[in-house]
C-alpha cells in the first residue's frame, strides 16, 4: 500500500503529518540491524532541525513562563501518553536541579500517576478530566498551561488550554502539526514539524524527541532567567543524593575559594543549603 493510499482511506485529518508512511522506512522490516539504527538516527536529526526553526517561538514562551513563575504563579505541563510523560518528567527535574518547589512546575498526565507506567485506555479523550485536574490544583489567573500533543488533536491537552483561556491564565502549545486544533487555540504555539515516523504513527520517536528538546529548553532557560543558576552552576541545587551533595560542595569551594574542610563545615551549618551557604560567604559574616 502506498502512503497516498493510506492517507486516502478516509478524510484527511489534522494529525495526518504524524500518520503518514515514511518512504525511507517503507521496508523497515527487511533492513539489517545496522541500517535500521542508521535510519532512526538520521530521522532523529530531523527532530533537531525542526526544533531549531522554532527558537523564536520558544523564546516567546520563555518570556511568558518567566513572567508567570516570577510573579508567583505556576506552570502546568499537560498531555497524554508520551507527551504527558515527557511533561511530567521535565517538571519533576526542576526541584532537584534548580531548588524550586515542586508546587511551582507541575506535570499533569491523562490517567494520572498509573499512566506514567502503562497506557490508560481512553484517558487522552477525556477533556473533562483535564479541566477537573486543573481545577483541583487551583488553576488561576497568574498561572500558565503548556498543552503538549504531537498530533495537536488530543482532547485532554486541548481542554487544558481551553481551561486556561476561560480563567485568563497564559497558554502555550507544543505540537508537531501546524493548523491542528491545539495549535489554533493556544496563545503561543511551538510547532516543530517532524513529519512521518520510522514506525508509522509512533510519535514517541521523532515527535517525542522534539517535544523533549523543547521542554528542557524551556525549563532550563526559564530557571536561568529567574536566577536559579550562576554562570553554568546549579547554585540552588537540592542536595537529595550523595552525588548532589558532592556537587554542592564542589560548587561552594569553586565560588567561595574555601578549602574543602571549611566548605564542608559551612554547608553543614546550613543543613546542606548551598544558596544559603553562598549567601553567608558573600555577606562577610
Amino acid at each position: 500500500m502506498s502512503s497516498g493510499a493510506l492517507r486516502s482511506a478516509g478524510p484527511v485529518s489534522e494529525e495526518s503529518l504524524t500518520e503518514e508512511i515514511l518512504e525511507s522506512a517503507r521496508h523497515l522490516d527487511q533492513l539489517s540491524v545496522g541500517d535500521t539504527l542508521g535510519l532512526i538516527h538520521r530521522e532523529d536529526g530531523e527532530a533537531w532541525k525542526a526544533v531549531g526553526k522554532q527558537i523564536p517561538r520558544i523564546a516567546e514562551a520563555v518570556d511568558v513562563l518567566v513572567c508567570a513563575v516570577g510573579g508567583g504563579g505556576r506552570w502546568f505541563n499537560v498531555g497524554a501518553g508520551t507527551s504527558g510523560r515527557l511533561g511530567v518528567l521535565d517538571a519533576s527535574e526542576v526541584p532537584p536541579t534548580f531548588g524550586m518547589s515542586p508546587h511551582v512546575v507541575q506535570g499533569v498526565i491523562a490517567g494520572g500517576e498509573p499512566a506514567l507506567r502503562r497506557a490508560i485506555e481512553g484517558a487522552e479523550d477525556d477533556g473533562d478530566a483535564a479541566r477537573f485536574e486543573l481545577q483541583e490544583r487551583g488553576l488561576t489567573l497568574g498561572d500558565a498551561v503548556v498543552g503538549i500533543s504531537a498530533s495537536g488533536t488530543t482532547p485532554f491537552a486541548i481542554a487544558a488550554v481551553e481551561a486556561a483561556h476561560e480563567i485568563g491564565a497564559r497558554s502555550i502549545a507544543i505540537t508537531c502539526v501546524p493548523g491542528s486544533p491545539l495549535a489554533e487555540m493556544a496563545e503561543i504555539v511551538i510547532v516543530p514539524v517532524t513529519g512521518a515516523e520510522v514506525v508509522t504513527g509512533s510519535t514517541r520517536m521523532k515527535a517525542g524527541l522534539a517535544q523533549k528538546m523543547v521542554l528542557h529548553m524551556l525549563s532550563t532557560t526559564v530557571m536561568v532567567q529567574l536566577g536559579r543558576v550562576e554562570g553554568s552552576l546549579m547554585t540552588n541545587i537540592s542536595p537529595v543524593s550523595r552525588k548532589l551533595r558532592n556537587r554542592s560542595l564542589r560548587i561552594l569551594m569553586f565560588l567561595s575559594e574555601l578549602p574543602k574542610d571549611e566548605a564542608e563545615d559551612l554547608l553543614a551549618r546550613h543543613d546542606g543549603d548551598l544558596a544559603s551557604a553562598l549567601a553567608e560567604t558573600r555577606s562577610g559574616s
